[in-house]
């Protein structure tokens, strides 16, 4: 897109998302009595040309108008997608998942991360999504919660192992992917994750349709059929929390947006309008649409550059209570059987998603504030070993978390916690995070997030394997095809 398309481009996107914005439904008002009947609901304004705003820019969207430091996002994104990825691929839910689906896998198209075996592109992606969010350790949109990375990369990577690619253009469609979900998770959150939806799912298939179809070269009517075909395939509810079928829906959103944008590119067709129509996505599974978040900014404002990384393995909201136990523990040199108890006051969110106070599997385990301090405690850390079965039946874990006291503060935001341990010897030690390490106010480092990667791969992939793989995403857009990514992510064993 040259200087003059891209400003007449912009211009013609900031004045669809004027006309695009649409007002919350409200709830049905309730009867005065008995008698009287119940009033309707007020039907939403009329949201015009939003699925093709995005459609087009999409298409039209060139590698060259990338900033440099969303370019080195997308770089970041990449390594700590892989990582997590290989790091889950043995867990026994993508053991499962592997034997489920091999008699009925296809050709050998596409690499397993981490893995010897190779299936027909749908179900690497697939299988590919469940291993990189197997480990709740994956990259998240702090605004939405949602992780882009699985739904997008796990469907590209993919399928550039059955249609070439440079690594620019796979750099192009990656940031293209996480910018339409993460565009998309905002028009709609919260309401819609408070309703019970799993938004990485929901959301995700969005970009995974996105990202596959740039790399497929859709036009913008086939760009606009992949995100309306998209649209029919959310999955992913909140109940799965703490079991395998949490990280079913990343992978589920990967595979559903590769085939949407498979199929578009073969002409199949869907509504022009399948996003904010009044029977569209938006409207049927939100009771808030905020159309602007899709289409103002596009080619000027990236969610994409707001990508963070987890340090701990474990549900984001309990990311502060980590990062002050740790803190705590280090500057005091504390031991478990030093302290009294330990009293948190947090957000409602963090019960509401994390408030499990006898986890009995190490799935679980990620989804208890109670376990996490414990853990963070006792080892100093809240890796992927803390959250193994055995560590969450551990009776020194136990015995501390059940110490653990929780106190609901709605003047205490999401990304904070309010921490107190009080010793055994009468010491009250105090810490208030306002932004845990791993956000976009404290994130990772480079130097961090290799850490973490050549952890994750350490005894499934040797080491220089692990240091070439590490240096293929740092350098993917100088690669001159992208599917050497997933070669050097297989393991040969």
């Amino acid at each position: 897109m040259n200087n003059l398309d891209r400003r007449q481009f912009l211009k013609v996107s900031t004045a669809t998302s004027i006309a695009a914005v649409a007002t919350p439904i409200t709830a049905i008002a309730q009867a005065i009595d008995e008698k009287s009947a119940p009033v309707l609901p007020a039907a939403a304004p009329a949201a015009h040309g939003v699925t093709k705003t995005l459609a087009s820019y999409i298409v039209n969207a060139r590698y060259e108008d990338l900033p440099a430091n969303v370019r080195k996002e997308g770089a970041r994104t990449l390594l700590n997608w892989v990582g997590v990825a290989v790091g889950g691929s043995h867990h026994e839910t993508v053991e499962r998942a592997v034997a489920a689906l091999k008699p009925f896998s296809g050709l050998s198209q596409a690499a397993l991360l981490g893995r010897k075996e190779r299936f027909d592109i749908m179900n690497a992606a697939f299988i590919n999504g469940v291993s990189s969010h197997i480990f709740d350790f994956d990259d998240t949109h702090l605004k939405t919660i949602i992780h882009p990375g699985g739904p997008v990369i796990s469907a590209i990577l993919a399928l550039s192992e059955y249609r070439p690619v440079s690594g620019k253009e796979f750099m192009n469609a990656l940031i293209l992917g996480v910018e339409t979900e993460c565009r998309i998770g905002n028009a709609v959150y919260p309401n819609h994750y408070d309703i019970g939806w799993h938004i990485t799912g929901t959301a995700g298939v969005f970009g995974a349709a996105a990202a596959a179809g740039k790399l497929l070269g859709l036009t913008e009517q086939q760009m606009i059929w992949a995100l309306g075909l998209a649209a029919s395939q959310p999955v992913g509810l909140r109940e799965s929390f703490g079991s395998m079928n949490k990280s079913f829906n990343p992978g589920r959103a990967a595979a559903n947006g590769l085939f949407a944008a498979i199929l578009a590119s073969q002409n199949y067709t869907s509504s022009d309008s399948m996003i904010e129509a009044k029977r569209g996505w938006a409207n049927t599974i939100s009771t808030k649409q905020d159309y602007r978040e899709i289409t103002e900014g596009l080619g000027t404002r990236y969610e994409a550059a707001l990508n963070t990384y987890k340090p701990f393995a474990c549900g984001i909201v309990i990311h502060p209570a980590i990062d002050a136990a740790i803190q705590l523990r280090n500057e005091y040199h504390l031991t478990a059987d030093q302290i009294d108890h330990i009293d948190l006051r947090v957000h409602p969110l963090v019960i509401e998603l994390t408030g499990k106070k006898t986890p009995q599997i190490g799935l679980e385990g990620k989804f208890s504030v109670y376990h996490s301090v414990a853990v963070a405690i006792i080892d100093g850390a809240a890796g992927e070993k803390q959250y193994s079965d055995r560590a969450v039946l551990d009776p020194k874990t136990i015995a501390l978390r059940d110490r653990v006291n929780t106190t609901i503060d709605p003047a205490i935001k999401p990304e904070q916690v309010d921490m107190t341990i009080v010793t055994k010897d009468g010491r009250s030690l105090h810490r208030f995070i306002e932004h845990a390490i791993g956000s976009t106010e404290v994130p990772m480092t480079d130097q961090q997030l290799e850490a973490k990667f050549t952890d994750l791969v350490d005894g499934i992939l040797p080491n220089a394997q692990s240091r070439n793989l590490m240096y293929l995403c740092w350098t993917v857009e100088q690669l001159p095809s992208a599917d050497i990514i997933a070669k050097t992510a297989a393991s040969a064993a």
